[in-house]
């Protein structure tokens, strides 16, 4: 791991963006820059610029990290095509993918692309990452360190994976807190003090993933180790398991999200 990053471009710091630059500012920062047209004021360690003509001429990235939405990517990538004689760009748009950004940066930009999520923001994001034609060794190695900085990350070869990946990790975070959401609705409906039932449905998810986390047992046995043999547990599971439920309806979501990020590369 390198001491000091070296200079940095980032393009968008919304949620997503901001946890990146945080991460990157505990890694130590030599200087970053951040274009945002929306921002009140700059990001702390960052100077904030409104567009890619106020960038000063003499800043040379290493590094120009995309952080915004996929429908932004048309109008806005054109305005950085000067800069991928030098940079590599690590790309975090949804769908959006390596051969469309090379047709509005150039042919011969290095690109990362890559889905982080939103764990990030407390340093446990998953970050699945692939690497486009032309990337250097160094250039993937940075990539790896600022993607890093918020978590966990992993490898691909094939760029067609991003979009499940998109589905299950970057949009599961939905998902689970869906599951603390609805927890929390059905304590209600048996009872349960809306305070408590908030408190005990957030502390059931949280600590069931930190579990997940520890334990070398697949979550397959961590659920039937929770499941007794006619207790109530196996009653809710029946329910959520029936043909039709939980397991059909996930499925069902994933494809829909996957076929969704698909879209978006156009």
């Amino acid at each position: 791991m390198m001491d000091t990053l070296p200079p940095l471009l980032l393009v968008g710091c919304g949620k997503m963006g901001g946890a990146m630059l945080a991460g990157w500012r505990e890694r130590g920062l030599s200087r970053a820059v951040v274009v945002d047209p929306y921002l009140p004021t700059a990001p702390e360690g960052a100077e904030l610029l409104r567009s890619a003509e106020e960038i000063p001429a003499g800043f040379v990235p290493a590094a120009v990290v995309l952080a915004i939405k996929p429908q932004e990517a048309a109008a806005t990538l054109p305005h950085y095509a000067r800069l991928a004689r030098g940079a590599v760009f690590v790309s975090i748009m949804a769908g959006k993918t390596v051969a469309v950004m090379r047709g509005l940066l150039g042919e011969g930009a290095a690109i990362v692309r890559a889905m982080p999520n939103t764990p990030a923001a407390v340093r446990q994001g998953f970050t699945v990452a692939c690497a486009g034609p032309g990337v250097s060794a160094a250039q993937r190695s940075l990539a790896d360190t600022l993607l890093g900085a918020t978590g966990e990350i992993a490898w691909v070869e094939e760029e067609a994976l991003l979009d499940p990946v998109t589905a299950v990790s970057g949009g599961g975070p939905a998902y689970v807190f869906l599951l603390a959401e609805l927890l929390e609705k059905a304590a209600v409906e048996q009872g349960i003090p809306q305070e408590l039932a908030r408190r005990m449905a957030r502390a059931t998810v949280a600590g069931s993933g930190a579990l997940l986390a520890a334990s070398t047992e697949d979550a397959a046995q961590l659920r039937k180790n929770v499941t007794s043999p006619k207790g109530t547990t196996e009653r809710a599971l029946a329910v959520l398991m029936a043909d039709a439920a939980w397991p059909d309806h996930v499925s069902r979501a994933i494809a829909a999200a996957t076929a969704r990020s698909r879209e978006l590369a156009g």
